[in-house]
């Protein structure tokens, strides 16, 4: 019999780590089981398929040709000594190499209301899937009014989403201000000013505590005992790394999956990328660094560079739509050792730019409304170049 790898997850760390496996050569079979319908998509695209700029089809992600996706078929359990993989319809399947790409699931606050004997209040929803973009779809049609439960990066995009389809939308965030983990506060205010500009209110620094309404949301109650009426209420709240498979095998698991720097878990045969994967006490849970564990591991087991180590990620996150758009790389902070801070802002167009330097290396940025330097800014980020005797040039010389 062939080889056989098999892949827990049919996710955007599982695709690419397909896709890459055959570009480097590998002959084994390879078999991505995954716990939804339909096959890998970007789940970066979802606010997008919300607006109609794409449909569903659109954001299929390529897997490799050759590999085998079954869908709907989730792994449910581990047996490692046997090698062998417990599926949610029934039976067993072997493997010889096991990659985990089990993902996340989305955290749900712990609010009063939020459920009723049937599950989640109607007209509450989290942002996940394809699928509850769909349902989202449906319920904002004909909504009145909806609050966004949490301001980071997906918080953002549902409410941006949201306010394209002409609801009104306000955002509870109970950090000080949004995006926190990855812009500053001058930078999070200038992109609560862009998204009031598209009909979003913000209210950071506060925490909702409690859903009014019986069977349907009718509003959202703030620890303040402010109420805002809404029919509608997305939760985005973060994720959490899908580690139950793994610690059910019994395999190390402390926030993520633990894997050393050849992404091996504490099991032999055993991997992990991607949003379960923890790798020197860090879980990434972006789309780039899942992206550069899959390369890696792939390289690794088609036997294209064996001797492969992965040291770690240098992640950046992005949004560009329409009017709205901002990227974050790196370090964003001014209280780290060493670094200076080179800003340049630009209130008439809403243009917001930092750099933090150390020496004459760029360890961070932030972009916001203006993204036409953050092809050279990133290049310079990712491979540690030298930066030019007068930084600013690198924000100046594209305006």
């Amino acid at each position: 019999m062939s080889r056989r790898i098999a892949v827990a997850g049919a996710g955007m760390a599982a695709a690419r780590f397909a896709q890459q496996y055959r570009a480097h050569g590998g002959d084994a079979e390879v078999v991505l089981y995954g716990a939804e319908p339909r096959g890998p998509y970007n789940r970066v695209l979802l606010a997008d398929v919300l607006t109609g700029r794409h449909d569903p089809e659109a954001i299929a992600l390529p897997h490799g040709a050759g590999t085998i996706v079954r869908a709907g078929c989730e792994v449910v359990g581990l047996d490692l000594p046997e090698r062998r993989l417990r599926l949610s319809g029934g039976g067993f399947a072997p493997y010889d190499e096991l990659v985990l790409a089990t993902g996340a699931n989305p955290v749900l606050p712990p609010l009063r209301g939020l459920y009723t004997p049937d599950g989640l209040k109607e007209g509450v929803h989290a942002f996940r899937t394809l699928a509850d973009c769909a349902r989202l779809a449906e319920d904002a049609a004909g909504a009145e009014r909806a609050v966004v439960i949490g301001g980071g990066v997906l918080g953002v995009s549902a409410a941006r989403a949201l306010a394209a389809l002409g609801l009104p939308v306000e955002i509870v965030h109970q950090a000080p201000h949004l995006i926190e983990r990855h812009l500053d506060e001058q930078a999070g205010n200038a992109l609560r000013g862009h998204l009031a500009a598209l009909g979003v209110e913000t209210y950071p620094g506060n925490r909702a505590r409690a859903l009014r309404g019986g069977a349907r949301v009718t509003g959202v109650e703030l620890a303040s005992g402010y109420l805002l009426d809404a029919d509608l209420v997305v939760l985005a709240c973060g994720v959490r790394p899908r580690t139950g498979l793994a610690g059910a095998a019994g395999l190390t698991v402390r926030s993520g999956v633990v894997v050393d720097d050849r992404l091996a878990a504490s099991a032999p045969g055993v991997y992990a990328i991607g949003d379960c994967a923890e790798h020197r006490g860090t879980v990434h849970g972006l789309a780039g660094p899942a992206w550069e564990q899959a390369d890696l591991l792939a390289a690794r087991l088609a036997g294209a560079d064996e001797d492969a180590r992965y040291t770690g990620s240098r992640p950046m996150t992005r949004l560009t739509a329409g009017s709205l758009e901002y990227a974050a790389f790196g370090e964003v902070g001014e209280d780290a050792p060493g670094t200076d801070v080179l800003r340049l802002v630009d209130p008439t167009r809403g243009s917001y730019k930092k750099l933090v330097l150390r020496g004459d290396r760029l360890v961070g940025g932030i972009l916001l409304g203006d993204l036409s330097a953050v092809g050279d800014l990133t290049r310079a980020y990712e491979r540690d170049d030298p930066l030019p005797e007068n930084p600013l040039d690198l924000l100046t010389t594209t305006r």
